[in-house]
């Protein structure tokens, strides 16, 4: 037993300690463990009424946990340099291995803790006890028709993965990969939750997406530094540093996310005084201002003091700030048991399944003036367009140059992208095939080519640092990592870009995946990120300024470009051809009276879809002309200055000239040595 064992004890059982009162106390303000039995209604009983938050409360702590054990491994502790012998030891320290196997058994705590959750969840959504649900065959019948229960199922498989896989792993990418697996193992429940039932559904779901995936790795990976330094183990210094600026980005997160959150559910603030939902909501609030203190201290105070080897004042204030952590989630827990104060507005069909209320008949000034504001897309513009200007600032300082078109072809591309998805374009789409088809033509075959060439990775390899410490992997050698990656040469291959551009569109539209898409506000969100996704890594291929493990000559590029494009002209006459409308569920339950027919707005739709195509082939051959054409002057003026070289060097002879004056040379020795004919 370590001489931190003890420390480390007191903090958890604090933490454990911390975390259930309040849990109790907000189950009890909330008012759901005293819940009405009404005559004539399933009661699952006083077992499910605790046990749900309970374990709900177990499953959030060790996804946190695993979570931060997994970014222990990755990115919180340096790597050691390895060898030029490939059978050297894993460039993963023995502590990051510690970690990696450490998260094996948090993920199958996690799993088994979603198990029983979703146990829970039956019963109390059927009314019946725990008992019942475990003999019967309800449990089974239930899991794959309740969503909630259809997320937690996901959760239990993803996190048994990476219980498995966390047991055998040694490379940082594998490493790397799992942690990517936990953190969409975390999205399932919350997005089930009250979020799928708050006035705007996109700005709810989005909001609560970002705000699990910020409090997972800052509660879990300050529960693991704080391990790490009562162990004292090694590197807690860089530990704790590189935590800490992450824990910074984490608490923004966080407090936007919760504060989008609290506007939709609460949208009078007068609420979070004289509603259950909403006194639970403020003291999450005052938790979290709280935890904000303990973040500023740590930065000001407790890391210099890590780093000069005084790691006792850290590890007080961390065994503290853990506890107030622990307390907050399982307020949070509280919160999502509680029910929100339904919405002053009268709930119509339509707008329960928009989200917001239909807008009135399709003019060109309201796709201008309705604008619909769509959290994701907004943050996403904001985080890249945010980042590419990082990168040109510290270019800018550093005395680097930076091509101006490149500039403006990215925020021209961000501006496409808001231009679709904030506007009245992104408030009519879901009603009208037609204006969702042009949101899809730009968001696919427009927005892209703008991002693509705007260069945005060679600008971060030129930007970011190299890790300070040697054989270390920072932002810029992950970078590196996945350019070089077998999966990116996959991806990036022609071919595979051009099947998934191409026969993308058609399996979407014309299979059920479309109205299931439409129905589900993440799965449009899904949609239009594919739609983004897909169209980047078309371009890529082709007008991409970006480092690459191929690249195709400019006569091939304009070549791939012709034989692609026709293919969306002929989906667009495949539209315009059909007899019967695309999602007629759908488009039945929401289409305003009036659109005159769905059919024809479906046809319109197609008949975009066809002429589109012209806009982006224009755009792709202007941008490959000037590249051809620059490419070509920069390969002249390499051979001038190679040129330029060889003439200070002395040797003046250019390679073509004295291959041929040798050819020469050759002829006249043959022809000196052949004996002469006699006529």
């Amino acid at each position: 037993m370590s001489k931190g064992t003890p420390a480390v004890v007191r903090a958890a059982a604090l933490s454990v300690a911390a975390a259930a009162g309040v849990l109790v106390v907000g189950l009890v303000v909330g008012g759901v463990v005293a819940e009405r039995v009404i005559p004539g209604l399933g009661d699952a009983g006083a077992l499910t009424r605790w046990g749900l938050p309970v374990s709900r409360l177990v499953m959030n702590l060790t996804a946190a946990l695993t979570v931060g054990a997994l970014l222990a491994a990755v990115a919180f502790l340096p790597m050691r340099a390895g060898g030029k012998d490939k059978k050297a030891a894993s460039p993963l320290s023995a502590d990051a291995i510690g970690y990696l196997r450490a998260s094996s058994w948090l993920a199958a705590a996690w799993a088994a803790a979603a198990a029983a959750t979703l146990v829970f969840t039956v019963a109390d959504v059927l009314g019946q006890p725990v008992s019942e649900i475990l003999t019967g065959n309800e449990l089974s019948s239930y899991v794959g028709s309740l969503p909630q229960g259809t997320a937690l199922m996901l959760v239990v498989l993803l996190t048994v993965v990476v219980a498995l896989l966390a047991w055998t792993t040694t490379t940082p990418g594998a490493a790397f990969g799992l942690l990517v697996l936990a953190a969409v193992a975390l999205l399932p429940p919350p997005l089930t939750g009250h979020s799928a039932s708050a006035g705007n559904h996109s700005v709810a779901v989005t909001g609560v997406a970002l705000h699990v995936l910020a409090v997972a790795p800052w509660v879990g990976g300050l529960a693991i530094l704080g391990f790490h330094v009562l162990t004292g183990r090694d590197r807690a210094g860089v530990m704790a540093e590189r935590f800490s600026r992450m824990a910074l980005w984490c608490y923004l997160l966080v407090g936007v996310s919760g504060i989008v959150n609290v506007i939709v559910r609460l949208p009078d603030p007068v609420e979070l005084l004289t509603t259950n939902y909403g006194r639970l909501a403020t003291g999450k609030i005052v938790a979290f201002a709280l935890l904000g203190a303990f973040g500023w201290w740590h930065r000001e105070r407790t890391v210099p003091q890590i780093a000069d080897g005084k790691p006792r004042a850290f590890a007080r204030l961390a065994t503290v700030e853990v506890a107030v952590m622990a307390a907050t989630m399982g307020l949070a827990v509280a919160l999502a048991r509680t029910a929100p104060p339904p919405p002053a507005e009268e709930e119509t069909p339509v707008r329960a399944l928009l989200g917001f209320d239909p807008p009135p008949e399709l003019t060109f000034g309201r796709l201008a003036t309705l604008w619909q504001f769509d959290f994701f897309f907004a943050t996403l513009a904001a985080v890249l367009g945010g980042l590419y200007i990082v990168g040109l600032v510290r270019l800018r300082r550093r005395g680097d140059r930076w091509p101006l078109h490149r500039t403006l072809a990215w925020f021209t591309g961000l501006v496409l992208l808001l231009a679709v998805t904030q506007t009245g374009v992104a408030r009519y789409s879901p009603i009208m095939f037609s204006t969702h088809m042009g949101q899809h033509m730009v968001l696919n075959m427009l927005a892209p080519i703008f991002l693509v060439a705007g260069g945005p990775v060679t600008l971060a390899l030129r930007a970011l640092k190299p890790a300070r410490i040697r054989g270390d992997r920072g932002p810029r050698e992950w970078l590196t990592a996945a350019l070089h990656s077998r999966i990116t040469a996959i991806w990036t291959h022609p071919a595979v870009a051009t099947i998934l551009f191409v026969a993308s569109t058609f399996a979407l539209y014309f299979t059920p995946l479309f109205e299931k898409a439409m129905r589900n506000h993440l799965g449009h969100i899904a949609m239009e990120v594919h739609f983004l996704a897909v169209g980047a890594l078309f371009f890529w291929v082709l007008v991409g300024v970006d480092p690459a493990p191929r690249r195709l000559p400019y006569p091939a590029r304009i070549m791939l470009l012709f034989v692609t494009m026709p293919f969306h002209a002929f989906f667009g006459l495949a539209l315009m051809n059909l007899g019967a409308p695309l999602a007629p569920t759908w488009y039945g339950a929401v289409q305003p009276d009036w659109v005159a027919s769905t059919l024809d707005d479906q046809h319109t739709g197609g008949a975009i879809a066809w002429a589109f195509g012209e806009i982006p082939t224009l755009v792709v051959l202007v941008i490959l002309g000037l590249q051809w054409f620059f490419d070509d002057q920069r390969q002249a003026r390499r051979q001038d200055r190679r040129a330029d070289r060889a003439e200070a060097s002395g040797n003046t002879d250019d390679d073509d000239l004295a291959a041929y004056n040798a050819h020469l040379a050759d002829l006249a020795k043959k022809s000196q040595a052949r004996p002469p004919t006699s006529d």
